[in-house]
């Protein structure tokens, strides 16, 4: 049917189906055409009260439903990422370092919270001294200082004299930068560079070895 001319009765029907409190899913289902097609004709067309907690019970359903597969999600990944070990931990800061680490010294610089926050534990977890990892800020000059100090200070659990150099870039972003940029920089820092770096290496590798042997074998890429 999504083929074919939309006719005058099936608006009509799905305005009826939509006003006595269908959702868009099942007036879909109904007339079997299109998703933009039934949003086009019902967009404007208000559910009557006496149908609204009808619609409303579907739509927290619905919800309901997503919000268990969310958590299934997250089961599997905890399950299929198993132990919480040195390994893991490595590969996580390699993997991390690669997209958003400095490649001249041991510092990455970023606003998302869990991201530093993540950074920090598996540079600790493999023997960086705590009192090794600077911290400095990059602030535009609407978001608090005051206020950003403190978030960062708690969220890595350090002292407020760690935070060093802070720096205040012209422009307004504080709704998406709301404590700004935190760098992570590691003091004498030679032997976990390398690590690292040497670690990234081992994952191309690895991954390059595979692309090879596609190649060799004359077999496309899965």
């Amino acid at each position: 049917m999504n083929g074919t001319r939309l006719t005058k009765e099936e608006i009509e029907l799905m305005i009826s189906l939509r006003k006595t409190g269908h959702s868009l899913p099942e007036i879909y289902e109904l007339t079997r055409r299109g998703y933009g097609t039934v949003y086009r004709c019902t967009k404007d067309i208000r559910v009557l009260p006496e149908y609204s907690e009808r619609l409303k019970c579907k739509q927290g359903g619905s919800k309901t439903r997503a919000d268990l597969k969310w958590k299934e999600s997250k089961q599997d990944a905890d399950l299929m990422l198993g132990n919480d070990s040195f390994e893991m931990r490595l590969c996580i800061l390699a993997c991390l370092y690669w997209g958003e680490g400095n490649k001249r010294e041991l510092s990455l610089i970023n606003s998302d919270p869990g991201l530093i926050k993540v950074f920090v534990e598996c540079l600790i977890n493999i023997g960086v001294p705590k009192e090794m990892i600077k911290v400095n800020l990059r602030l535009h000059k609407d978001v608090n200082r005051k206020k950003s100090i403190e978030f960062w200070k708690d969220l890595l659990s350090v002292k407020k004299s760690v935070i060093g150099h802070i720096e205040i870039i012209r422009g307004k972003k504080k709704g998406k930068l709301k404590y700004g940029m935190c760098r992570i920089r590691v003091a004498k820092s030679a032997p976990y560079f390398k690590l690292i770096l040497s670690s990234i290496e081992v994952i191309k590798e690895r991954f390059n070895a595979a692309v090879v042997q596609w190649i060799e074998q004359g077999t496309p890429k899965p």
